[in-house]
């Protein structure tokens, strides 16, 4: 994911003698966002993507001969005229040789502990980069799904957190766990009195998506319980069921997509960059 290839660029960028490029401004249509950025160290190796290997060949090139900061026009509306964007976009880039280490030694410590950071740019129209932390998964439950959603999760550069049976007590709610504003819960119970004491600890979270399986019957059962242990009707609101962007997933690995693509959906939807 590019939000991966950007914090990749920004810790990059924390060592001497490495540049940093910013997407400040998208005239047109481009395959990455406002924001996004690549970084260049001395011996030419890059951190990061822009998507456009010419692209990123150049601005390797701008870096080696940029004595400060400065904004640049690549593809339409470009001085540059030898050379183009596919996509018939054009991109302003800052390039800056020598990005404010400490800045961004300041903004990977805040990303290590979890927290939003800033990178403030200069000479930009972007005033600063605002960075979230990436997405963590906490996923309860059992069986194939859950083990087909640990892969996926896995083979998609997603951390992901497995809690089955053995490590949890019914009717308990989970000890030791942490969900912050940039992580899923999903519950992926056959057996349903499993959810309750789970449930009541996730609501207890400021997880941006919260989700379990189940059909009709089991849904209304769950809520109904929920509701009975006082929780509100805006935290019952918050429980995605059924889960995933495909409906009636039937499959462990058709599902696991299907939840996947829809809590990375939700997540994107959390970018501030838009």
């Amino acid at each position: 994911m590019s939000r991966a290839d950007d914090r990749a660029a920004l810790r990059a960028a924390c060592q001497p003698g490495v540049g940093l490029c910013t997407v400040v401004g998208i005239e047109g249509s481009f395959s990455r966002r406002v924001g996004a950025q690549l970084a260049v160290h001395p011996n030419g190796a890059l951190t990061g993507s822009l998507a456009d290997g010419c692209l990123e060949k150049q601005l390797a090139s701008e870096i080696a001969a940029a004595s400060g900061p400065v904004v640049k026009r690549f593809g339409a509306g470009s001085e540059l005229i030898d050379f183009r964007l596919p996509c018939g976009s054009g991109l302003d880039v800052l390039i800056d040789p020598e990005p404010d280490r400490v800045l961004c030694r300041a903004a990977v410590e805040r990303l290590d502990r979890r927290e939003e950071a800033v990178l403030v740019l200069p000479a930009a129209g972007l005033p600063m980069r605002r960075y979230i932390p990436p997405l963590r998964l906490q996923l309860f439950g059992e069986g194939p799904e859950l083990e087909a959603l640990v892969a996926l999760a896995g083979a998609a550069g997603v951390q992901a957190n497995a809690h089955g049976k053995d490590a949890l007590s019914l009717g308990r709610r989970p000890a030791g766990l942490t969900a912050d504003r940039w992580t899923a819960a999903v519950l992926l119970f056959h057996d349903h009195e499993w959810e309750q004491a789970i449930l009541e600890w996730a609501l207890a979270t400021p997880a941006f998506y919260l989700g379990a399986q189940g059909g009709f019957e089991a849904r209304r059962t769950r809520l109904e319980r929920l509701a009975a242990n006082g929780a509100a009707p805006d935290q019952l609101a918050r429980i995605r069921s059924p889960i995933g962007a495909i409906a009636h997933s039937r499959e462990p690995g058709v599902l696991a997509l299907s939840v996947l693509a829809e809590i990375v959906g939700a997540y994107e939807a959390l970018h501030p960059h838009g």
